[in-house]
C-alpha cells in the first residue's frame, strides 16, 4: 500500500489534484509525492511558497483525505528536551481514487438510492462533514427540502453498508520505540525475513478508528435545535476555512477528526469501494473465463462473506457450508435454477475440488487471489497480442507457463516461430522491458546462448506505470478538447442545429469515447494496483 509511486503514477495524482483545486495545490502534493514525508519548513523550502500557501494548500489536501498528519519525536539539541515535530505524507492511492468518483457514485446509487446519493456526493466534494454539516446542506434555499429524519436516514443507510466512516485522528503522536522493543525487533529480524513497518505505516495505524468506533453512529449528535448551532456557522468547514487557517499558522496545523464543536467528522470509506469493485471483477473476471453459473456461485460467496471481511486484499474466500452457500445462491434469478450438484460443479470449477469437513458440515473456500492473478495474465497477453502480434502472443505465453530461463532455440522449437523471426521478437520486448534476458557462456566465452525469461512482478509494475501514463494522456486530451470547443459545449438547444450541431455531436462523441476508455482503463489499473 505504501510502495512509492512510479513516476508516471505521480504525473497522474498531480493532473488529478491540479484539475480539482488548483496549481498551488498541486504543487505541494508533488512536492510531498516526490520527495516522501516531509516537515512544513522542507515543503516551503522544496516548493518555494510562502508560508501561507503552504499551509492552506496542506489544509485543503487534508479535508479531501489526500494527507495525513502525524507527530514524532526527536532528540533536543546540545542535550536540550525533546523536540515535538508534525510530518506530512501524501496518501497517493487516495488521490487516484478521485479518478473513480463516477464508479462509487454508481454503487451508491444502485444499492441504496437516489437520497443517499446526494449526500454521499456531498462527501466526496467537501471530503469531510459532519452529520449537522449534512443537515444545514439540505436546508439551502437552491435545494429540495427533505425532513430531518429521513436525511438522518439517509445518512444511516451509508454508514451501515460501510460506505461512510469516522475520519482518522487528526495527529497522532508516535512515540518513539523503548529499548525493550527495539532489542525484540533485532532478536526477530535474526529469524524472520519480515520487513519492518516504515514510519508512515505506523501514523496510518495509529490514526484509524478502531474497528468498534469506526461506523458507529451516534444519535445524540445529531440535532436541529438552533441554541445547539453556532451563529458562526463553526460546524460548516467551507464558512470556517479562513479561521483555521489563521490557527493552522499559529501550531503548523489544525488537523482534526471532530470540528469546533466537538462533532464527529466522515469521511468516504474508500476501503469498502475498492472490495466492492474487486468483487465484481473477479466475478466478471470467472464469468469470462469459465460460465455464468460459476459467476453466480462465486458472487453468493462473496455476498455472503462480504461483512466479515477484515481487508481488502484477502487471498481466499471465508470458508461456508455448503448449506450457507446454497441459500445465497437461490437469492438471485439465475440462482433459482441451480441445484446443489450444480453448485457443487461450480465449486469445483472455481478450483474446490477437496471440500474440507468440519463437523458434520462441508464447507468451501475460494482463492480469489488465483482468480485475480489469472485476470492479470489475461490483461497482459491482450497487451502483448495487440502491441506485437500473434507470434510474439505465443511466444509471451510459453515464457509465462515456463516461469524460467528459456534458450532462444528451445522458444523456436516450442511455438513453431523461425528463429531469426523469433530472436527479433524477443529483442523488441526486451527493449520494451517486457522481457527478462541473461547470457550464458560456454567454452571460455566461445559460444554464448540468450536466456529469456518473464519476470512477473517487474513487468507488472511496468506495465502499471504504462497505464498511468495513458490515463494522464487521455486525461489530457479530454481536457483539451473541453477547452477547444467549450463555446460548442455551452450552447443552448435550440441552437444546435446546421454545422453548430455538428461540432456539437462531434464534440460529444470525443467526450464519451474518452470518458469511457478512461473508465476501462481505470479497471485495469484497479487490477494491478488495488486489487
Amino acid at each position: 500500500m505504501l510502495t512509492p509511486p512510479s513516476q508516471h503514477g505521480i504525473k497522474l495524482a498531480v493532473n488529478l489534484i491540479s484539475a480539482y483545486f488548483g496549481d498551488i495545490v498541486a504543487k505541494v502534493c508533488e512536492c510531498l509525492l516526490r520527495k516522501g514525508t516531509l516537515p512544513l519548513a522542507q515543503i516551503i523550502h522544496f516548493t518555494e511558497l510562502s508560508k501561507q500557501n503552504a499551509v492552506n494548500s496542506l489544509l485543503v489536501l487534508i479535508q479531501h483525505n489526500c494527507v495525513q498528519a502525524f507527530a514524532t519525536q526527536s532528540e533536543g539539541r546540545f542535550g536540550g528536551a525533546p523536540r515535538i515535530s508534525t510530518q506530512y505524507m501524501a496518501l497517493f492511492h487516495n488521490i487516484i481514487h478521485h479518478m473513480r468518483f463516477p464508479k462509487f457514485i454508481a454503487i451508491v446509487n444502485e444499492e441504496l438510492g437516489k437520497e443517499c446519493e446526494e449526500i454521499f456526493v456531498w462527501l466526496l466534494q467537501d471530503g469531510r462533514l459532519s452529520v449537522n454539516d449534512i443537515v444545514e446542506r439540505q436546508k439551502e434555499p437552491s435545494r429540495n427540502s427533505t425532513a430531518s429524519d429521513a436525511l438522518h436516514e439517509c445518512f444511516r443507510k451509508l454508514v451501515n453498508a460501510q460506505y461512510v466512516e469516522r475520519c482518522p485522528a487528526h495527529e497522532p503522536f508516535l512515540a518513539p520505540p523503548t529499548e525493550e522493543e527495539t532489542a525484540a525487533k533485532k532478536r526477530a529480524a535474526k529469524f524472520t525475513k519480515t520487513v519492518e513497518d516504515t514510519i508512515e505505516a505506523r501514523a496510518l495505524a495509529e490514526a484509524s478508528p478502531m474497528d468498534s468506533v469506526r461506523f458507529l453512529l451516534e444519535t445524540d449528535t445529531w440535532t436541529d435545535d438552533p441554541e445547539q448551532k453556532s451563529n458562526d456557522n463553526s460546524s460548516n468547514l467551507a464558512s470556517a476555512g479562513e479561521k483555521r487557517k489563521l490557527d493552522a499558522l499559529e501550531s503548523e496545523t489544525k488537523l482534526w477528526a471532530t470540528n469546533q464543536k466537538k462533532e464527529v467528522l466522515w469521511r468516504v470509506n474508500f476501503e469498502e469501494f475498492v472490495r466492492r469493485l474487486r468483487h465484481k471483477s473477479c466475478i466478471e473476471n470467472v464469468r469470462a473465463r469459465l460460465d455464468s453459473g460459476a459467476a453466480t456461485v462465486l458472487g453468493a460467496v462473496l455476498e455472503a462473506t462480504r461483512r466479515t471481511e477484515t481487508k481488502v486484499k484477502v487471498e481466499s474466500s471465508v470458508p461456508l457450508s455448503i448449506d450457507d452457500i446454497m441459500q445465497e445462491v437461490i437469492k438471485s434469478e439465475e440462482g433459482r435454477t441451480m441445484n446443489s450438484d450444480r453448485v457443487r460443479a461450480s465449486l469445483a470449477q472455481l478450483g474446490c475440488d477437496m471440500p474440507s469437513i468440519t463437523g458434520i458440515d462441508e464447507t468451501y473456500s475460494i482463492d480469489l487471489k488465483k482468480i485475480l492473478e489469472l485476470a492479470q495474465i489475461r490483461e497482459v497477453e491482450s497487451i502483448v497480442l495487440k502491441r506485437y502480434g500473434k507470434e510474439a502472443s505465443r511466444i509471451f505465453k510459453l515464457l509465462l507457463q515456463a516461469d524460467r530461463v528459456v534458450e532462444t532455440e528451445m522458444i523456436s522449437k516450442d511455438t513453431f516461430v523461425d528463429k531469426k523471426d523469433a530472436a527479433k521478437i524477443l529483442h523488441r520486448m526486451w527493449k520494451d522491458d517486457y522481457l527478462h534476458l541473461q547470457v550464458m557462456e560456454k567454452d571460455k566465452g566461445k559460444q554464448k546462448y540468450l536466456l529469456w525469461a518473464v519476470k512477473k512482478p517487474v513487468l507488472w509494475q511496468h506495465i502499471l506505470d504504462d497505464m498511468y501514463h495513458a490515463a494522464l494522456n487521455l486525461r489530457l486530451r479530454s481536457a483539451f478538447e473541453q477547452e477547444k470547443d467549450k463555446e460548442i459545449a455551452q450552447l443552448p438547444r435550440e441552437k444546435r442545429e446546421g454545422e453548430l450541431g455538428k461540432r456539437f455531436d462531434r464534440w460529444m462523441k470525443i467526450r464519451l469515447v474518452l470518458e469511457s476508455s478512461l473508465m476501462k482503463l481505470d479497471d485495469a489499473i484497479l487490477l494491478f494496483n488495488d486489487f
